[in-house]
């Protein structure tokens, strides 16, 4: 047994050809060089076996799993739930990095590696992702703009656009927004199914594979979807598709079936073969019954019944290993070699980069997206904004007019400090905890859409910190420009501004840092999960819980991320160097009393913006790599 073997190819999106929207039973005859034959034999998988502490145990998921589709088939991935389908699907499309792999896949007689198949395939994932502002029609000229080759005009993208709409029913909802639960009403569930297989049938790969693409939908939807992939094997395409609990119909249209159980091949033939394999086991199909879910269901381990559901299972894998086997590899042995004549992968002409659009059309693409994104669902940013002038108004009542409140001076500066701190802690943590909610939540998508090879990684992360930079200013200008004079800082123009830049600086690098954890995290619950005890330590060492010449030694490296000890120091400085305070009849200045209990100095406030300036994009930097990291597969 090898290990999977592989074609260097880059990826390739075809160039459409027009689908006419004919009836499924008048297909047209298949042109076999069209399409492409996809074989896999002795397909083994093992997951687990890893572990830093503790070795798990290997678990054996896929056995000798072998099968093929050839150009203008309809292949079904059928089985029980934990038979092994989507586990086979994902190693199909080069899914599996966590998993041993062990087998042989081959393209028309090419060995065959992620890049290969990411060429010339299309993959319709269970999960519907989507931009939800988007219109159904948006988001098809979107993927059409990313995904279709710049050799094709503008003008037949559209029509290949308003075409894929004809053909999976979407004209009715074309001009509505997809949705976002809770907060933007859009399409139904199963238009949303047909809009996924949409966005993938938009480019007419020569290999389309599908994770159940008839999730729910209703019977007639689910029979529409198989007609649409039924059309394109009448054009010679390879279709591999996993379905669960078809009906009849539906099941009709299948021209070859792939049934799984407890792992192993029970069966790979046709329609017709099926039906007499399972007689010949003494399992016919009643008349009454859907042969799909017959199968499935004499193939299931049954509650109760488990040790004679297994041996029946064993006893059918091993009927099609020792007859029916035979046949199917003797296909194989004939599809795993090169042709003889030309195919359509000798035509395919491969582009240098993973990525149909260039540079500037990506950018231009997404930002038009992640525009529309903040204008049509402004939620986020106006509670954002909102609650930034509600803190900066309760602040300044509770702190009013500070500066003249209270004679003692020590009950003054005091106040004044834990004010200065305050107003960076709360504009830290209100623009921190919204980034990771937000940015992490995109993650799913970003991967999706960037492994589809729809735009690169620097074009995401660009495009989102450049369009969401307006509001992360507006925000802390707002907050400064309510509470610094309610609550009696100096009063001076120049002094105002200094302290709405030094809180837009603490403001940002918060969000930078927000950034970093969202690309750090696995996902989104993990990320919020992160955000506080990665960011509480460095809020106690911000200078006003503890002054930076008592933090143990073993920590003292921690204060120099601290952008609260910059922020409240350069803050301090800000309001007390040079400033006379009244204590009798003498006036003294308060500064150098202040920085010495505190531990400041007034030296250091350059060095404090320049911190926070390093912090900012140090910590923005580091989010990218992050994002870098997470989306190689």
């Amino acid at each position: 047994m090898s290990d999977v073997k592989g074609l260097s190819i880059r990826r390739r999106t075809d160039t459409f050809e027009n689908i006419e929207l004919n009836d499924a039973n008048g297909q047209q005859p298949v042109d076999p060089s069209a399409g492409v034959a996809y074989a896999w034999r002795d397909l083994n998988v093992y997951a687990g076996g890893r572990g830093l502490i503790k070795k798990s145990p290997e678990v054996h998921i896929l056995k000798n799993v072998s099968g093929l589709c050839e150009g203008g088939q309809l292949l079904a991935i059928m089985g029980a739930s934990g038979a092994g389908k989507t586990t086979l699907l994902n190693v199909l499309t080069f899914r599996t990095s966590k998993l041993r792999i062990t087998g042989d896949i081959y393209i028309n007689g090419r060995p065959v590696d992620m890049r290969t198949i990411a060429g010339v395939s299309a993959y319709v994932q269970q999960e519907d992702l989507f931009t939800g502002v988007f219109t159904v029609r948006e988001q098809l000229n979107f993927n059409a703009q990313l995904r279709i080759g710049k050799e094709i005009s503008q003008r037949e993208r559209t029509q290949r656009v308003e075409e894929v709409i004809k053909e999976l029913g979407l004209g009715k909802c074309a001009n509505t927004k997809i949705g976002i639960p809770g907060r933007i009403k859009g399409i139904s569930g199963g238009e949303k199914k047909r809009l996924a297989f949409a966005c993938e049938m938009i480019t007419n790969p020569l290999l389309l594979l599908c994770d159940e693409p008839t999730s729910g939908l209703d019977s007639f939807m689910a029979q529409s979807v198989v007609n649409a992939m039924k059309r394109l094997t009448s054009l010679g395409k390879t279709v591999i598709a996993t379905i669960h609990q078809p009906s009849s119909e539906v099941f009709a249209l299948f021209d070859r079936l792939l049934i799984l159980a407890e792992g192993r091949v029970a069966f790979l033939g046709t329609v017709r073969e099926a039906h007499k394999f399972f007689t010949r086991l003494e399992r016919p199909c009643p008349s009454n019954y859907s042969p799909g879910d017959h199968f499935i269901y004499s193939l299931a381990i049954r509650a109760g019944e488990e040790e004679q559901c297994r041996q029946f299972v064993h006893h059918v894998c091993d009927s099609y290993r020792d007859n029916e086997a035979v046949d199917v590899q003797k296909q194989l042995d004939r599809a795993m070699q090169p042709p003889v004549r030309g195919d359509a992968l000798a035509h395919v002409k491969l582009p240098k980069s993973p990525y149909r659009a260039s540079w500037g059309n990506q950018f231009l693409a997404m930002f038009r997206r992640t525009g529309l994104e903040l204008m049509r669902d402004p939620l986020v940013s106006i509670i954002r904004l909102i609650q930034g002038l509600f803190f900066a108004i309760v602040f300044g009542l509770i702190y009013l007019d500070t500066d003249g409140q209270d004679p003692e001076f020590n009950v003054m500066a005091q106040n004044i400090s834990g004010m200065l701190f305050t107003f960076t802690t709360n504009l830290s943590f209100s623009n921190l905890f919204p980034v990771v909610t937000v940015f992490s939540g995109l993650m799913p998508l970003f991967l999706r859409e960037h492994w589809n090879g729809l735009y690169r990684t620097d074009i995401f992360f660009l495009t989102r910190s450049l369009l969401e930079l307006p509001v992360f200013v507006m925000g802390p200008v707002g907050f400064t420009a309510i509470i610094y004079y309610m609550v009696g800082l100096r009063p001076e123009a120049q002094y105002f501004f200094t302290a709405m830049g030094i809180l837009t600086l603490v403001a940002n690098v918060a969000v930078s840092y927000g950034y970093m954890i969202s690309c750090l995290a696995k996902n989104y619950q993990t990320a919020l999960v992160l955000s506080t005890p990665l960011t509480l330590p460095i809020m106690l060492f911000g200078g006003f819980f503890v002054q930076a010449d008592s933090i143990p030694p073993y920590l003292d490296w921690l204060s120099y991320l601290s952008w609260f000890q910059y922020g409240f120091e350069a803050l301090t400085i800000n309001q007390w160097d040079g400033h006379g305070v009244s204590l009798g009849n003498v006036t003294v200045d308060a500064g150098p009393i202040i920085f010495k209990r505190l531990g400041f100095s007034a030296a250091n406030f350059w060095i404090d913006i320049g911190a926070l300036f390093g912090l900012l994009v140090g910590f923005r930097i580091l989010a990218f790599l992050f994002l870098l990291l997470k989306s190689r597969r």
